[in-house]
């Protein structure tokens, strides 16, 4: 069953990614249930007689993962795991991360968990890391310390201001917590004052669901808020656990919203979109400061991953896609969101070069755009020297 620890050696060097979306991953061992929990966006065990491997994700994990432990791809999962076990968390990270091709990583650090920091990630994928800063968490941080509604507000101002000075980004799972589709301006001083109150009261008597910020004036004043430093916002769209209606996470929804945004000139990204991504797409080809990706589909719907990206290579024009993996907890879901996106935009490029609906330049420029530059561009983050195209 043991193979090489590389694919195959004779590869050349895979072009370098920027993982614009992702996590930190565990630092201890995993069970096999706890493993396969991360394999879902479900937030339960898997039914009876079935297993969370037997899925897309499943299957692209067992295809791209064994090799990089010495074992044959497409290795049943009861061996995977066991060799996992007997390498060790930090070589297994190490061995999986440093071959995705992942060179910088903006790291949403908003999660709970044992995970690792932006630097760790980086250090182990032998790359850089960027943060990007959870709006909702940093709300709820400041919440645990206020007496007051004043407090607060100060607080969240202040610590907006002060994460603008070194994240690369906000984010927003206003998704999650309300719906996309709230009211698209600026809350007054008076209804955000008085919101703020009635939570902080909520959150006195106590109870995990009182302690999350769901008030949909809150999450519009903390949209703006991060809308006037300029950095870019990143906002999930589409499909998650069951935490969120997906009825309401239609980014189609956010269209008023997109137009009373733009004069602040903040960038806003729409992560994941499935199975509305075609609605992303059309909103990153019409309006300038919208932009689209799809990280968390293409992981998913694995094998199906080429039509994902092909539907949103439709319509959104090519300098506005970004990659991401929305890797979490697993160094795996690194190794099966890079190489989804680089076989589904490979077997794409290919198809249409040899139609002759492209020229390899072109197709070689636009995979370098999806694949890095047009990340570099929306976060500032520099790069190398433009290529000869």
């Amino acid at each position: 069953m043991e193979a090489a620890e590389q694919t195959d050696p004779t590869e050349p060097p895979l072009p370098p990614l920027v993982d614009h979306h992702c996590h930190g991953v565990v630092r201890s061992e995993l069970g096999s249930a706890a493993f396969e929990a991360f394999l879902t966006e479900s937030d339960a065990p898997a039914a009876l007689g079935t297993t969370f491997f037997d899925s897309q994700l499943g299957f692209a994990v067992r295809r791209w993962c064994p090799p990089l432990l010495g074992l044959e791809p497409h290795c049943p999962p009861a061996p995977y795991l066991a060799r996992r076990r007997e390498l060790g968390v930090r070589e297994v990270t190490r061995r999986l991360l440093s071959a995705t091709g992942i060179t910088e990583f903006l790291v949403d650090t908003g999660l709970p968990g044992n995970l690792t920091t932006p630097q760790e990630l980086a250090v182990a994928a032998g790359g850089t890391a960027h943060e990007i800063v959870r709006l909702e968490q940093l709300a709820e941080r400041v919440a645990d310390t206020s007496l007051t509604a004043d407090d607060f507000l100060a607080g969240v101002a202040d610590g907006i201001r002060e994460a603008a000075r070194t994240a690369s980004g906000f984010k927003s799972v206003a998704a999650y917590r309300y719906g996309l589709d709230f009211e698209p301006d600026p809350p007054g001083p008076g209804a955000v004052h008085a919101a703020a109150e009635r939570w902080l009261t909520r959150r006195g008597q106590g109870g995990t669901a009182a302690a999350r910020v769901t008030d949909p004036v809150l999450l519009r004043h903390l949209l703006w808020s991060a809308a006037y430093t300029g950095l870019p916002l990143q906002l999930h769209t589409g499909f998650g656990d069951p935490d969120l209606r997906l009825d309401r996470c239609d980014p189609l929804a956010l269209t008023d919203f997109i137009r009373a945004v733009r004069p602040t000139g903040c960038t806003l990204i729409l992560l994941h979109g499935y199975p509305y991504h075609r609605g992303a797409a059309y909103l990153a080809a019409v309006f300038p400061h919208v932009y689209a990706d799809v990280g968390l589909a293409l992981s998913h719907t694995g094998a199906r991953a080429g039509a994902v990206l092909a539907e949103v290579l439709e319509l959104a024009p090519f300098g506005k896609v970004l990659f991401s993996t929305d890797a979490y907890g697993l160094p795996e879901l690194y190794v099966v969101g890079a190489r989804l996106f680089r076989e589904a935009l490979t077997g794409l490029l290919t198809h249409w070069v040899a139609e002759g609906a492209w020229s390899r330049r072109d197709a070689r420029r636009v995979a370098a755009q999806l694949g890095a530059d047009n990340a570099r561009r929306v976060y500032g983050l520099g790069g190398p020297a433009p290529r000869d195209r």
